[in-house]
């Protein structure tokens, strides 16, 4: 095949490996190795994808044994090509790729899309198959997609590549779609084209071996073809790493929204925590921390993934979140208005000389406020009457257009009808023409004009509600984290030399204090003899709890005492908890007895903090005391943080209304809670070792007047730190 080569484009700015990537997208060459001369097989449908689809660079097809693929000249090796070859693509079986790889490293091939399966996927000896061949890449400087992939696609007409299996080119657009999974590529490439979607860059990464969505992401940044990125993860190795990369795309000038799904929602592996913060820190739950410090919107389903990316892509942000709705039926409306306040919108007030526009344009039966209803027998005119007197209110931030079709109603009409208004508006308009077949003729008129639509309205609400993510997290100030006062030195002499498993709660009220939490006066009792001295010395009344390393919950043995008013209340209460922990726990070794300050009641609540193997230190906060597994009222952020993101974390549990003061009680102390949060984003920062910790009750008094440590639990791995 002789194809004039394009002139290379410019490779992005930044490290080797970008320019590297830049040869997976915008190579001059390709060679595809392995290709087959069978119909319906996959070497064949990649290289007849490429042959076919305008593909403006040279093609290469490595076939031994065959003469031409498709008349196009074959090769036996790869090596055997005389001239360069920027891309790769690699169909042979999984146990001939390793040689493969070696050839492109010696023809110096600079990036290669390994598409097929047998690697990590299939058990242990594919993971080493696996590891191998990245070994290669990666000491050649060899950009991998892959294995186990679909392809890439790239509709730059200056490039028009399809150097995948999927069954058709989809149309050029302005979004990047990155999936791990092939199969799901190949549904959203259909989906996509029924909704005449296009998109500039489509990926799937298979095992990500070598390339990861960290490097597409950073890669698509600065890819000007590209104004939207979305995301579909099974697996998330480096949220960390995530967090960094996404926040230069979605902050700042230029900024690109990035809407993902990450599939896994069931938490794994919690039934084995011993801690509320270990059974609660499932992987889906640090995942959601993950997305929302990274200022990724994410979604539950394709279906709301396109939704939302067109309302993004194809509608200016609006200012603000009010909404007008203009519908044919009043159920329709009702629905819709629930929809909107459901998921955060608001139901915009019009103003006077609105609904003296509309009580002038529409008939008296008509409802002339919001939502509008122009009723089932209004055409095209009633209809733009009603469109354009709404966007004309300064209260008005967006439209959502509703239609029913009734025998009377002009439905491609009333379309061309949004249309026009669209072309002169300056606000997000978005429809829900409602039904399957009467309405297609009307929908497709909306869609080729880029009119976002939906099937229901209440889609169309959603759809709306994540754009408001997207301008809420767009307005939110970048944060540095706080260093909060600490005596780590004293927390360290406690934590450093520390076996395996939990503090003792004298050490862990301790680490507490090093690091200025609220913790009342407390001792470490061997006696009751000693207990009655230490709360005679701080005053009445006291708590006892049991200390032994074989219990960890110490209500469940009646280990704990509260309210304890006098000396002969403490030794009547240090007799009673011996005999009730010896008879539930026979075998336990009892230490002796904690004996603190009874701190008045409050509002319980929960800090937690957990090392996550994959994430890290990662808080958690929430509603507290007996209600935490029970309610699971909590929300969790990868530490260190800042104060915005501490305030983050109590308002966005159900909980917060109750720590605003609800039905008339005083508010909490909130500002007490968060510097707790930033306590211990510090702490456990400081200390890997801290495998989980929790801090439950926080006691939390009315604002202004603090709190206090009630309980407090520090388990500590096994990797002692170096003396």
């Amino acid at each position: 095949m002789s194809v004039q080569a394009p002139s290379p484009k410019a490779a992005p700015s930044g490290s080797g490996i970008s320019r590297a990537i830049d040869a997976v997208f915008n190579p001059r060459s390709i060679a595809v190795l392995g290709v087959t001369r069978s119909p319906g097989t996959v070497p064949y449908d990649i290289f007849h994808n490429i042959l076919t689809t305008s593909y403006t660079g040279v093609l290469y097809p490595v076939a031994p044994g065959k003469r031409s693929i498709d008349s196009v000249r074959a090769y036996r090796y790869l090596t055997d090509i005389e001239d360069d070859v920027d891309l790769a693509v690699i169909v042979f079986p999984a146990n001939v790729c390793e040689r493969a790889l070696e050839h492109c490293a010696k023809k110096g091939v600079k990036a290669v899309i390994i598409i097929s399966a047998g690697f990590r996927e299939v058990g242990p000896e594919g993971l080493r198959r696996e590891q191998r061949i990245k070994d290669i890449c990666d000491a050649n400087g060899i950009a991998m997609i892959g294995p186990n992939c679909l392809g890439v696609i790239n509709t730059d007409p200056a490039m028009s590549l399809n150097a995948s299996f999927a069954r058709k080119m989809p149309a050029q657009g302005r979004i990047a779609f990155l999936s791990q999974s092939g199969a799901l590529c190949t549904a959203v490439l259909d989906y996509a084209l029924g909704k005449g979607i296009g998109f500039s860059k489509f990926v799937s990464f298979g095992n990500k071996a070598g390339l990861t969505e960290m490097d597409l992401l950073e890669y698509l940044r600065g890819d000007d073809q590209t104004d939207m990125i979305l995301l579909y993860l099974e697996e998330l190795r480096n949220g960390r790493k995530l967090i960094e990369v996404a926040q230069r795309i979605t902050r700042g000038p230029g900024a690109k929204p990035i809407l993902a799904i990450k599939s896994g929602r069931t938490p794994q592996g919690a039934s084995a925590a011993a801690s509320h913060t270990g059974s609660l820190a499932g992987e889906d739950a640090i995942c959601e921390a993950v997305f929302r410090e990274a200022g990724i919107i994410r979604v539950t389903s394709i279906e709301e993934l396109f939704n939302s990316a067109i309302m993004l892509t194809y509608q200016p942000l609006p200012k603000g979140d009010s909404l007008a709705i203009v519908t044919n039926a009043g159920g329709p409306g009702v629905m819709a208005t629930d929809a909107a306040v459901g998921s955060g919108l608001t139901i915009a007030p019009f103003a006077p000389e609105t609904t003296a526009k509309l009580s002038a344009a529409l008939p008296a039966a008509a409802n002339i406020k919001n939502p509008v209803d122009v009723i089932g027998d209004a055409r095209s005119d009633r209809y733009i009457a009603a469109m354009e007197a709404v966007l004309a209110d300064a209260a008005v931030d967006q439209m959502l257009v509703i239609l029913t079709p009734q025998s009377m109603t002009d439905i491609e009409g009333i379309a061309r009808g949004v249309c026009e208004v669209h072309a002169h508006a300056t606000k997000p308009i978005a429809c829900s023409f409602m039904g399957a077949c009467d309405v297609v003729g009307g929908i497709d008129i909306l869609q080729a004009a880029n009119i976002p639509h939906y099937i229901l309205p209440e889609w169309a609400c959603r759809a709306m509600a994540d754009v408001q993510r997207v301008i809420k997290w767009r307005s939110q100030p970048a944060e540095e984290p706080q260093q909060t006062p600490a005596d780590q030195a004293a927390a360290a002499a406690i934590i450093d030399p520390a076996p395996a498993g939990y503090l003792r709660e004298d050490q862990a009220l301790a680490v507490l204090k090093a690091y200025e939490f609220p913790v009342p006066a407390y001792k470490l009792c061997r006696s009751a003899d000693e207990a009655v001295e230490f709360a005679d010395s701080i005053g009445y009344p006291v708590v006892l709890r049991i200390v032994s390393p074989q219990i960890v919950h110490k209500f469940d043995v009646k280990g704990v005492a509260l309210n304890l008013e006098s000396a002969q209340a403490v030794r009547d209460a240090h007799r009673d908890m011996m005999n009730s922990v010896h008879a539930a726990v026979p075998d336990a070794t009892i230490e002796g007895v904690i004996a603190r300050q009874m701190v008045p009641a409050g509002h319980e609540i929960i800090l937690g903090a957990k090392q996550d193997a994959v994430f890290g230190p990662t808080l958690m906060f929430g509603l507290g005391g007996l209600f935490v597994e029970t309610f699971k009222d909590v929300t969790f952020a990868l530490a260190p943080i800042g104060p915005a993101s501490a305030m983050r974390m109590v308002k966005d549990v159900k909980a917060h209304s109750l720590l605003e003061g609800a039905r008339g009680t005083e508010p909490a102390d909130i500002e007490a809670i968060c510097q707790c949060l930033l306590r211990l984003s510090r702490l456990v920062t400081d200390f890997p070792r801290i495998a989980e910790l929790d801090i439950n009750p926080l006691l939390v008094w009315p604002a202004g007047q603090g709190g206090a440590v009630a309980d407090v639990r520090i388990k500590i791995n096994g990797e002692t730190q170096p003396k």
